[in-house]
């Protein structure tokens, strides 16, 4: 450590500002009035929807794929009904 960094102190540095900063942005973005943002559900249940098509025969209406805040956690739930 130099004798300008002892007296002056170092500045923290710029990247873990950012990161810091960016979780603070994403943690409220996920948060909308106490309500989890679900805008990236609908293109989940589309990929879901795809992969699972692969293997089994599915429809869109198939899947459904819902997010709600209980207590401090979110909870995603995906409900695929399954052909006989």
């Amino acid at each position: 450590m130099s004798l300008l960094s002892l007296i002056f102190g170092s500045k923290p540095k710029s990247a873990n500002m950012a990161k810091e900063r960016l979780q603070l942005i994403i943690a409220r973005e996920r948060i909308d009035d106490g309500k989890p943002s679900a805008d990236f559900l609908p293109a989940m249940q589309k990929e879901l929807v795809a992969v699972i098509s692969k293997y089994v025969h599915v429809n869109a209406d198939d899947i459904k794929v819902s997010m709600e805040k209980k207590g401090n956690y979110e909870v995603l739930e995906v409900n695929i009904v399954m052909p006989n």
